[in-house]
Formats: structure tokens, sequence, C-alpha cells
């Protein structure tokens, strides 16, 4: 390690990760675990930025400096001001330039080993680029398949609770991929925070044992499963879970409830799908809904979307998926998925 640099790879050997970026660039997307300690804010970057264009670079500097050393002594005083002696913070900003520059210059005159990440934020982005595309094909997949309704999400956590190891891709997306999805106390990360967070996962999973995961499509919500995760999808064998329409039905009222709450955010997802049903069928939905008649909407959700949907898409995306064993269940309450998820472990051996 270079004084005072480490690199992406490195970046474990550190006791805190600091993310000197503004709170916009952070939200985006960073480093698993690191704090947020701007050294400017999102105001102060657009006027230092606009000023270095349109004014001078040399005062676009001078302000910078102000309100950098502003900043840092801020965060000494307050999030910093009881770390120990022997404190190991690496710190970061988008390209490993002036900002995570200037503090770790300020963090080293205190007399902290502080080291600057070599490349900042873009060369953590290419690792995790580098990570999915060497990751995806070397993981033992196995493919959970069912049509909307079967608790396939509700089966992976029953797996991980008895020690299988899988990826939660719609638990990482904040959506549940079917048009009803969106979830009503999370909002959706970026693109980079879910393949941020895809990739962190699979660095914690062992190759040599298989990997439960969800049969998506390419889009979940207003995000893309990444290509090589999902092409090594669609190469895995599956296995899939053939519950009876009652006990999806009743799962889907359930686990869907708090649609009731939010007549507005419903009809609007409906909505959506005027260009795949006809205007009758649109409208009778829209009645249902505004009734709160949700085990009546669904069914018909389930018959005239879903169902049909599933059978078009299954075969064509998941080539393995004719072979599949089956897991027939007529009870999909929690104690009714451990069950489900036992018998599949059995089944795998």
């Amino acid at each position: 390690m270079k004084k005072g640099v480490a690199t992406v790879a490195q970046s474990g050997e550190f006791d805190e990760i600091i993310d000197a970026r503004t709170p916009a660039e952070f939200a985006e997307d960073h480093i698993p675990g690191a704090i947020n300690l701007p050294v400017l804010d999102n105001e102060q970057r657009i006027v230092v930025g606009t000023m270095y264009k349109q004014q001078s670079p040399f005062d676009a500097r001078k302000l910078g400096g102000a309100m950098v050393a502003e900043n840092i002594a801020h965060h000494l005083r307050s999030t910093l001001h009881d770390r120990p002696r022997n404190w190991r913070p690496l710190v970061y900003c988008w390209r490993g330039g002036q900002r995570s520059g200037a503090f770790v210059a300020w963090l080293r005159m205190v007399g902290w080993d502080a080291c600057q990440l070599e490349g900042g934020y873009k060369a953590f982005r290419h690792h995790v680029i580098a990570r999915l595309e060497t990751l995806s094909p070397a993981l033992r997949l196995r493919v959970v398949c069912g049509p909307t309704g079967s608790g396939k999400t509700r089966v992976l956590e029953a797996l991980a609770r008895q020690g299988a190891q899988m990826i939660d891709l719609e638990g990482l997306a904040a959506h549940k991929g079917s048009v009803l999805g969106d979830l009503p106390d999370r909002a959706q990360p970026t693109q980079k925070a879910f393949e941020t967070a895809i990739a962190h996962v699979m660095e914690t999973l062992d190759p040599s044992r298989t990997v439960y995961v969800e049969a998506e499509s390419r889009r979940i919500g207003r995000l893309f499963v990444p290509d090589p995760l999902l092409a090594a999808m669609r190469a895995a064998p599956c296995v899939s879970i053939e519950a009876s329409r009652a006990a999806r039905l009743d799962f889907l009222v359930h686990d869907y409830a708090y649609l009731g709450d939010n007549l507005a955010r419903l009809q609007a997802s409906i909505e959506r799908l005027s260009q795949l049903q006809s205007r009758e069928t649109i409208e009778r939905w829209q009645a249902l809904a505004a009734a709160r008649a949700l085990p009546e909407l669904f069914a018909e959700f389930i018959d005239l979307h879903y169902d049909p949907l599933y059978h078009r898409s299954q075969n064509r995306n998941y080539p393995a998926f004719p072979d599949a064993p089956r897991f027939e269940s007529e009870d999909l309450s929690p104690a009714g998925v451990d069950q489900l998820a036992a018998r599949i472990l059995a089944a795998e051996g």
C-alpha cells in the first residue's frame, strides 16, 4: 500500500470508510458501510462548480477551500470527536481527487493513519461491474419458479432460515416484481445502488454451495437485473412451486393488504395495464378497487393477467423450467411456507 493511498481491494483493512462526496452523490450509490461526511454539500458544490466554469478557477478554489475547511472542522468536532488515536479511516470522493485528498490531509495532521481511495468512487464502480461479471456465472444458482402469489420470496426467506444460501433480488430492489409491486414504505434504490447491493451479497456466498434465487423478468419495477446475473439465472436449473389457486389468492390478499389503504396508488397501478386489458376490464377492476374488494380483484388478476403472462414467459425465459421438480402446496401460511422450504431442501439433498 502506498503511503496514504489504498485500493478498492484493500478497503476491508480499515476501521471506517468515509464518503466525502455530497449527500446527493452518496444517495445515488456508495460503498456498503460507508458514512457520508461531505466536504461540500449539494448546494456548495454547485456554487463552486459554476464559479469555476463561469468566473475564475482561482476564485472557485479559494471559495471551495474555505467551505471544505469549515465542513471538515465541523466533522472533527461532531462525528469524529470520539475516534481513538489508532483509528484508521479510508476516505473517498468521486475520482480520488481534491475532496478526499483535503480530508485525508487534515486527518493525517491530527495524527490518524488515514488513507485516500485510489480512483475514488469510480474505481469502486468498476469493481462492482467486474465482480458481477465474474461471480454471476461462478455461482451454483437454483431458480425458484412459480406464478404470482406462490410466495416465492417467502420461500427464499424460509430457505435462508433453514441454512440455505439465497439472493433476494426483490428485497434488494424494494419491489415485489409485479405491476402492484411498489412498497408502501420504501422507495426503490438507484440502478447503481441495486447493483452494488447484489455484488455485496454475492461476495458473501460460498460458490461451492447452491444459491437460491427467485425467477425474475429483466425488470423489477424500474430497475434492471444485471445482464451477467440474468444470463446465469436463465441457464440455471429450476424448482417450481405449484400452489393451489385458493392458497395463492389467500396469500395475495394478505401480502398486499396495504393496497386497500391507498386507493390512488392501486388505481394508478391498474391503469398501467390498460394496454394489456380491455377498457371494460380496467373499469371493472377500478370499481373493485374503489370498493376495496381485494379478494375479487386479485382473483381476476390471477385469471386474466398474472397466469397468462406467466405461462407465456416461463418456458421462454427459463429453458430448464420444463424439467424442474414440482412442489405442490395448499398452504402458503408462514408454517406452510416453512414446510415447503424444508421439502425443497430435502429433495435437493
